[in-house]
């Protein structure tokens, strides 16, 4: 034993109030080169949060079946353009995929409860198609607990908005990590989380790569040993912004969303490994590390 504990030593420095950890030489200088580039997502200029909550997915999820018959329903062409503009498609966590997602035909019923200063809730009674299915449902949603101001509508979400913009998305609880980007307006169900902001395409790259994979190893795990992917546990990733890279990342993001080959994937890596100065051989051990964990599982 003392045998193996002086080969397997290393030198950490108790100097700082920082939290430590014990680690192998390769994966300290890995931690170093990560802290010394990479800027903590929740610093960046962008927002991360979780998806919609509704409190009866069975009244306010629908099908594009479903959705067509209630547009069908609408009285006036004015009433089925405002029931289109409400009823929004949903991601949800098994949707998604590495940089897209499953074109899975549901759809969101977004009765939202408004913004304070920006927007009112939904009156239902603008959308009698909308209310006269909600109706069916009646007894579920007055007893819910995650509703708005009337059970017609959704709890509050302040960031609405966000939903609109050019987006990262990803699954909530998983065993595997797959980020998608999204510039289609969807919206997330609550098994999911996603951010907003600016250089969504480059940051899709970094987190799909296999360096994002490793950033993300030390994320909360379920009883089950699925990845807890929160807004909290991603917050810390420390990820660097280099402008020469970014427009190459957002053209080889294009490609892997219209035409996934694993060409593309090793050019993202390289240039993610790059971005971090790391050494062939810590290359190597991220590599490794990440293709057992997977095979693993």
């Amino acid at each position: 034993m003392s045998d193996f504990v002086q080969q397997q030593n290393s030198i950490c420095d108790f100097a700082t109030s920082d939290s430590w950890v014990i680690l192998s030489p390769i994966e300290q200088s890995i931690k170093k080169k990560i802290e010394a580039v990479g800027t903590p997502l929740k610093d960046w200029d962008i927002n991360i949060y979780r998806g919609v909550l509704t409190g009866c997915n069975e009244a306010f999820i629908i099908s594009s079946e479903k959705r067509d018959e209630i547009l069908t329903n609408c009285q006036t062409e004015e009433e089925r353009q405002r029931t289109d503009e409400l009823i929004r498609p949903i991601l949800r966590g098994r949707d998604i995929k590495r940089y897209g997602y499953v074109d899975n035909g549901l759809y969101l019923i977004n009765t939202h409860n408004g913004v304070r200063g920006k927007f009112p809730r939904i009156d239902i009674n603008d959308y009698p198609a909308v209310k006269a299915h909600l109706d069916q449902y009646w007894d579920r949603i007055a007893t819910r607990a995650d509703k708005g101001d009337t059970p017609y509508n959704l709890r509050n979400c302040a960031y609405l908005e966000d939903f609109s913009r050019p987006k990262i998305i990803w699954k909530r609880i998983g065993s595997i990590l797959r980020f998608s980007f999204d510039n289609k307006g969807c919206l997330g169900l609550d098994s999911t989380c996603f951010a907003a902001g600016e250089h969504i395409g480059y940051l899709c790259c970094v987190l799909n790569s296999l360096m994002g994979h490793y950033l993300l190893k030390d994320s909360p795990k379920t009883g089950t040993g699925d990845l807890l992917v929160s807004v909290q546990a991603i917050e810390p990733a420390c990820i660097p912004y280099n402008a020469q890279y970014d427009r190459q990342l957002s053209s080889l993001l294009d490609r892997q969303i219209t035409n996934p080959s694993d060409t593309t994937d090793k050019e993202i890596d390289d240039i993610v490994f790059t971005m971090y100065g790391l050494s062939p051989n810590e290359r190597d051990y991220v590599t490794r590390y990440i293709k057992l964990s997977q095979q693993s599982l």
